[in-house]
């Protein structure tokens, strides 16, 4: 008798641990969308300076058309002209390559002027992935370029699609993170999370700043 009250007590212990267990997770059902306000930012990725070499190196200029980057769209990117002016004016004085993409239907005459490119400067037009259709990847690997610097909006559009192909197809890929720009700053932290954490990706990129790019 006193074996199988021992027995039963030790059925009910068991039962009510497992119990507690699974009343300490959450319910049953719950989705990131469920659980979004109890997500932890995570710590930022580590930004590194950067020297390249220019004969091997293109800066990729993302929809700085007037479609993109304005101060109704995108303000940030409007903010970060100055910044990508000073990136690009280093880049054509190393003799590095230069393309620019134009996007929302836009043309390389609607391209800011304070980095409009140049006559001799390709130009592509496409989605949010500027290899995407266009010749992007012939005119990089004809002039041998193995590193490309990319800038540009939108951080979780443009930028990120791009770039995301670039490494994707063996390119190392460099990310000023403040000449990305998007309409609004959580976008640009996905962006730099996904860059330094993505499979595949994350391995053939470096985030850095603009004026720790030196040529």
């Amino acid at each position: 008798m006193l074996t199988q009250v021992r027995s039963t007590l030790g059925t009910v212990a068991a039962v009510a641990a497992i119990a507690t267990c699974f009343a300490a997770q959450p319910a049953q059902g719950a989705n990131i969308i469920d659980e979004w306000a109890s997500v932890k930012v995570p710590p930022p990725p580590a930004l590194h300076a950067v020297t390249v070499d220019p004969k091997t190196t293109a800066l990729l200029m993302i929809d700085f058309n007037k479609q993109t980057c304005n101060m109704q769209r995108r303000p940030r990117c409007v903010a970060s002209i100055p910044h990508v002016e000073k990136l690009l004016k280093e880049a054509r004085a190393a003799g590095a390559t230069v393309a620019y993409s134009v996007g929302g239907g836009g043309v390389a005459a609607e391209i800011a002027k304070e980095v409009a490119p140049t006559k001799d400067e390709a130009v592509v037009s496409s989605g949010v992935d500027k290899f995407r259709n266009t010749d992007l990847e012939k005119i990089l690997k004809d002039k041998g370029i193995k590193t490309v610097i990319v800038v540009g909006t939108a951080a979780h559009g443009g930028v990120l699609y791009t770039a995301s192909t670039a490494a994707v197809l063996g390119f190392k890929v460099i990310i000023p993170v403040d000449g990305v720009t998007a309409h609004y700053r959580y976008a640009e932290q996905y962006a730099a999370w996904h860059f330094a954490n993505a499979p595949v990706i994350s391995k053939s990129v470096t985030l850095t700043t603009i004026d720790d790019v030196k040529f």
